[in-house]
């Protein structure tokens, strides 16, 4: 949460030519409501699932680029269907440049908490290493815009010529 999936994830799939999702937006659309109503309505493992139904849709589709919310990776089946099916990239990014991003946001319900801060810092710690299993890791910069961002996933991308061709 914070780390620049959306933004980059728009950006990368416009200087690729290929299609973009937001898995999030995608609930929401299909819910014909918010991720926080889900959330509120509902509850984390309702959402989770259905988190987990769209992502497989997603991801039978095609070629993509497909930004998830932050809780998706989580989740065994998720990081098998996208593994087989693409490549994860995680956007590492730390503490305080997450916390300076989503400060001021109300949409997030998890951090929806008496010390958000605090429940930002505990929910890093506990997918950090989950996180790190992503077959990609870029380490957000501070201060790097979201197009310094890009052509360095796009760099990362190039490793990986069964992802992505590279131009010789």
């Amino acid at each position: 949460m914070g780390s620049g999936k959306t933004a980059i994830g728009r950006a990368l799939a416009t200087r690729l030519g290929c299609g973009f999702v937001d898995s999030d937006a995608a609930i929401e659309e299909a819910a014909k409501c918010t991720i926080a109503e889900i959330f509120a309505r509902d509850g984390e493992p309702f959402f989770r699932a259905r988190e987990s139904e769209v992502l497989g849709r997603l991801l039978e589709a095609g070629p993509r680029v497909i930004s998830t919310g932050g809780g998706a990776y989580l989740a065994p089946a998720n990081r098998d269907m996208i593994s087989r099916l693409g490549a994860a990239l995680w956007l590492d990014a730390d503490l305080d440049l997450l916390w300076e991003r989503v400060r001021h946001k109300s949409t997030r319900p998890l951090l929806r908490t008496a010390d958000p801060r605090g429940t930002l810092s505990r929910l890093l710690t506990e997918r950090r290493p989950v996180y790190a299993q992503a077959e990609l890791r870029l380490i957000a910069q501070p201060g790097d815009s979201i197009d310094r961002t890009t052509s360095r996933v796009i760099e990362t991308l190039a490793t990986r010529p069964d992802i992505m061709e590279t131009q010789q």
